[in-house]
């Protein structure tokens, strides 16, 4: 049985002075607790309180925010086994200040606490879309107000989600043409990229399966997102490609659209042979082999089905010399020249580095149950702990980590097991520095020294 165990140093002393103890587990420092330990001091982790609701009975006295933050912190040590959760913070700083941690009362610190049916009841309270808009409603009402940051740059993109193609119970899963062409099952993510100061957190997010197109995944979320706002600037690949959604995000939102073109088309054609005639070429901001310039006055060559509101649209035409081929990226924000507009769309592989991380690091797309609501906590438990970390990169405790992926920043930390000792005993526990505890052993009488050094022998 999974109960709450509260943070009682008087109480668990006495019990330990009668070799009523339970169980004792070193303190180990390590980057992932210092994370959530700042998430807490800096009032991140009563975002999760705030913006996700408790749908459990009103009599539970076990925390939710507590589970949410072990899942979390969980993802963050790469555990992705459900028993692993009530272990996943192992620093005594950390657990002194949430106060918590879950016991079995059943068992003891080794056995498999938390089961995936313990957690399949509590999810079974939540849809997948219950737990997606959490996310949102969690990081755009409360976590980027906390930071006070307001990303004024996003980014948009898709990432597909693969899961074994001959299994057809993962629910909701459709079968098609992945981007390499082959045939895949599994389901899609689409995400709003922020930039945040010299980083960037993935502020909005939308859910679907592999067969829905990645333009009408996000369509509603491009439209309704709260993250925009007047004056600010959206990043698109051709994927996403629609002047009516262009022309509304202009003249509704105040968005101005960032987007590449296809050759196809005849803004640009019209852009490139006018690049041509004029001639007007200037060295690339950051590629030796190629060149830009910039075209005006393309609004004509690429209209809507209403094209009397159709808003103006500029380019900046690239030039590859070496290969004699022509780039055309467009906006709709016509006081940009052609170096703006190339370095400001340069941003966009941002959101291909976040994929690739969630993916080879955090396993993303590997999914422990084939039921929807699982894998969207999975899914969510990993988007809050990369948050977390993109979010510690830009605090004075973090800054040295600024500019690199946790990958590699945990290859190179070395954790370190500090001078306290965290003691168990029925539902609390208490942390005492080893010089402490050597003075308490010494006060015990012999009987109970026997009981605490066989616990200590199977701990």
């Amino acid at each position: 049985m999974i109960n709450l165990c509260t943070q009682n140093q008087k109480s668990v002393i006495n019990k330990i002075k009668n070799g009523n103890l339970d169980n004792i587990a070193m303190s180990e420092s390590n980057l992932i607790d210092d994370i959530i330990l700042s998430m807490y001091d800096n009032g991140i982790l009563e975002c999760l309180n705030k913006g996700i609701e408790d749908k459990r009975a009103k009599n539970i006295v076990l925390p939710f925010d507590l589970i949410l933050t072990l899942s979390i912190a969980a993802k963050m040590k790469i555990k992705t086994s459900i028993s692993d959760i009530p272990f996943a913070i192992s620093s005594h700083k950390v657990l002194s200040k949430l106060g918590y941690n879950i016991i079995d009362t059943n068992g003891d610190l080794k056995s498999e606490l938390m089961k995936e049916s313990s957690i399949r009841f509590l999810l079974g309270k939540y849809t997948s879309e219950d737990l997606f808009l959490s996310y949102n409603k969690c990081v755009q009402n409360y976590i980027l107000p906390k930071m006070n940051a307001q990303p004024s740059i996003h980014i948009l993109d898709c990432t597909n989600l693969e899961v074994n193609l001959k299994n057809d119970n993962y629910e909701q899963s459709t079968v098609a043409i992945n981007k390499d062409g082959n045939i895949a099952r599994g389901y899609k993510l689409g995400t709003l990229r922020g930039i945040v100061e010299d980083t960037g957190v993935i502020e909005d997010i939308c859910f679907g399966d592999l067969k829905t197109h990645d333009l009408e995944l996000t369509r509603d979320m491009i439209r309704n997102s709260s993250v925009f706002n007047y004056g600010d600037i959206l990043i698109e690949d051709r994927g996403f490609i629609d002047r009516d959604l262009i022309n509304y995000l202009k003249t509704e939102r105040g968005v101005d659209t960032y987007v590449p073109l296809r050759e196809n088309m005849d803004a640009y054609v019209m852009a490139v042979s006018t690049a041509i005639s004029e001639g007007n070429w200037q060295d690339h901001p950051t590629r030796s082999n190629q060149k830009i310039t910039l075209v005006k006055d393309l609004k004509e060559y690429w209209g809507s089905n209403c094209q009397n509101e159709d808003v103006e649209l500029i380019a900046s035409v690239g030039w590859d010399m070496k290969d004699n081929r022509y780039f055309v990226f467009v906006t709709t924000d016509t006081t940009k020249n052609a170096r703006q507009i190339i370095l400001t769309y340069e941003l966009r592989p941002e959101i291909e580095e976040d994929y690739r991380q969630l993916k080879d690091f955090w396993s993303l797309d590997k999914f422990k149950s084939t039921k929807l609501n699982m894998i969207a906590f999975h899914i969510i438990t990993i988007l809050f702990g990369y948050l977390f970390y993109q979010i510690y990169t830009t605090l004075p405790e973090g800054e040295k980590y600024s500019h690199k992926c946790l990958p590699v920043v945990l290859k190179n930390y070395k954790s370190k097991i500090m001078p306290h000792l965290i003691f168990y005993a029925g539902n609390e526990f208490c942390i005492i520095s080893i010089t402490e505890f050597a003075e308490l052993y010494n006060q015990c009488n012999e009987k109970v020294r026997k009981r605490l050094d066989l616990i200590f022998e199977k701990s």
